[in-house]
């Protein structure tokens, strides 16, 4: 059994009164458990790894300082992200890393984006392209080798064409495919829409998948 189950800390109702009373052993458990995924998503605002850490020591600093005031009205991951969000975003607008994330939200629902034909979609139960399921793998991944799939090389490519998506849709395919969440738990972190949520999704692993065909078509001649 893992420990978190055997503490109980994995249930926000024993979590967050054992933070409240200063148990020293939840605390340690929430930085094992969310520290290096925070310091992830941190780094998709800011420039630096080092910023990154700051931006991560200012999350803890902002969950002890708040956590009296915590309502649990969403759960301690969402509340926790929520917190680190805010100020990577300020800090990479500082920065000028990134813009803020509404505006990039908006410019993805407002279609400001160019992704792939839906035709290479495979259809839902309406016969509408349903967002990152592909009816057919241009490049024919399926007989790539597992270890270049896997490479250093290529997970560099797609870090790096991670870091260049716009600041919605880089959000979103962290947490989806990177740290996965569940889309309602990313919608209820960004407090997005779930069709919001699904174009920024869809919209960031199609700029994904671009880079990567390019990788191997390159790669092939």
């Amino acid at each position: 059994m893992a420990e978190g189950t055997e503490s109980g800390y994995d249930d926000d109702s024993v979590l967050v009164p054992a933070l409240r009373r200063g148990d020293e052993a939840a605390f340690a458990w929430m930085l094992d458990r969310y520290d290096a995924p925070l310091r992830r998503a941190a780094r998709t605002y800011v420039p630096t790894d080092a910023a990154a850490d700051e931006v991560v020591q200012d999350t803890w600093l902002g969950v002890i300082g708040g956590i009296d005031r915590f309502e649990m009205r969403s759960s301690v991951k969402t509340w926790l992200y929520r917190i680190l969000m805010n100020i990577a975003r300020s800090r990479g607008i500082r920065e000028r890393r990134t813009v803020p994330f509404s505006s990039a939200a908006r410019a993805a629902e407002d279609g400001a984006d160019t992704t792939f034909d839906p035709d290479r979609f495979r259809p839902d139960v309406a016969g509408e392209s349903y967002p990152g399921h592909w009816r057919s793998l241009p490049l024919d991944w399926e007989h790539e080798p597992e270890d270049r799939l896997l490479s250093r090389e290529t997970l560099g490519v797609v870090a790096i064409a991670l870091d260049t998506l716009p600041p919605a849709q880089r959000e979103v395919v962290l947490l989806r495919d990177v740290e996965g969440w569940s889309a309602d738990e990313v919608c209820a972190a960004l407090e997005l829409t779930g069709a919001n949520q699904r174009v920024l999704l869809h919209r960031g692993r199609a700029r994904l998948r671009r880079a990567l065909e390019a990788y191997f078509e390159a790669a092939r001649q």
